[in-house]
């Protein structure tokens, strides 16, 4: 066969050609390419395998990184960081709380030192708002319509029968209000009779009729001044409560009743009201003496925690948090007075066993 009419056949290119050439291999010819450039089928079997993917040139491609081996079955786990935990937080709007405890503590130190009537007035409204607080929750919760006219009415004269007549006085002022209750409600059907008259006699005692023994306080010749020391004292009881109940707190007091309590809480009540207990007995009041400021401050402690256990025990029967939202930052009248009202009888009756009712 002539060589010059030989023509070779399409070499392929690719890994799998073969690209060693043995000693008995025949040379590979070469071929023009379409722009007259000769190349070695060797050549373009290597681009073709280079462009193929193919093993040829694999030196050229950037290094991979090394894939990450995994951790030995014993090694620990990585943990993720914990969230930092979270910061203990007022559950009430502090500054709204402090602004309506100013304004509040204005309105009553400006009446008591302008007239003493003014005072008595002061106490009447807040009888009557908590009253009415009272009433429509225990008619929204519950269903009970303890009458709230005879209840105002009655407050009222039981508050001013008080400041008058002393307790001879409030107590008559109470039993016409029980009264009243049980007649009003003889106007409506007998349904539930027995459970209106009731509340209504409840009601009657645990709001005007305790704070009675406020405006008997004032009867007194240094009237302001135990007044003044009344209110100091269960203040600062509820602020050493919450203050070092907020720091220290750990031990629940009553947790089925309160949960925010705590007995830390209250010892820091019983040390912050006897301090104040022992001052205002000694510069105060007249003819008192600092340890019996200190029984004063124990015995406000006790009650006012007390005071305020229990009206957690009737919003957490009606299923409620607050008895109104009249006050920004503390509820309603009833929300303030929980602790006020059962503390006022307390310290009635000290004082007037220390320096009499005079």
């Amino acid at each position: 066969m002539n060589d010059t009419s030989w023509q070779p056949e399409p070499v392929p290119a690719g890994p799998a050609y073969d690209a060693q050439v043995g000693p008995h291999t025949r040379p590979m010819p070469i071929v023009p390419d379409a722009a007259g450039r000769d190349f070695d089928d060797r050549e373009a079997r290597d681009r073709g395998a280079a462009l193929d993917g193919g093993p040829l040139f694999r030196a050229d491609t950037p290094p991979q990184e090394p894939m990450p081996s995994p951790p030995p079955p014993h090694a620990p786990q990585p943990q993720d960081a914990s969230p930092p935990p979270p910061k203990k937080r007022a559950g009430r709007d502090l500054r709204a709380a402090i602004g309506v405890g100013v304004g509040l503590g204005a309105v009553i130190f400006a009446s008591l030192l302008i007239v003493k009537a003014v005072f008595v007035g002061v106490i009447v409204v807040a009888v009557v708002v908590g009253l009415w607080e009272l009433t429509s929750r225990l008619q929204e919760k519950k269903g009970i319509k303890a009458p709230l006219v005879p209840l105002a009415v009655g407050g009222a004269a039981m508050v001013i029968a008080g400041y008058v007549r002393g307790a001879e006085g409030a107590w008559v002022a109470m039993a016409l209000t029980v009264l009243a209750v049980l007649v009003w409600r003889m106007t409506e059907p007998p349904e539930d009779y027995l459970k209106d008259v009731t509340a209504g006699a409840f009601a009657a005692f645990y709001v005007p009729f305790l704070a009675t023994f406020v405006a008997m306080l004032l009867t007194a010749d240094d009237g302001p001044q135990r007044v003044i020391t009344f209110l100091l004292l269960t203040v600062v009881s509820d602020t050493g409560a919450y203050a070092v109940g907020w720091r220290f707190g750990k031990t629940k007091l009553a947790p089925r009743i309160s949960p925010g309590k705590t007995r830390e809480g209250l010892f820091g009540a019983v040390a912050f009201a006897m301090a104040a207990g022992a001052l205002c007995m000694e510069f105060l009041i007249d003819g008192g003496v600092w340890w019996q400021g200190l029984l004063l401050g124990l015995a406000v402690a006790v009650s006012a925690t007390l005071g305020d256990l229990g009206e957690s025990m009737i919003k957490r029967d009606l299923g409620i948090k607050d008895m109104g939202t009249l006050l920004p930052g503390h509820g309603g009248i009833m929300d303030r007075l929980d602790s006020l009202l059962p503390t006022a009888p307390v310290v009635w009756l000290l004082l007037a066993a220390f320096v009499g009712t005079g």
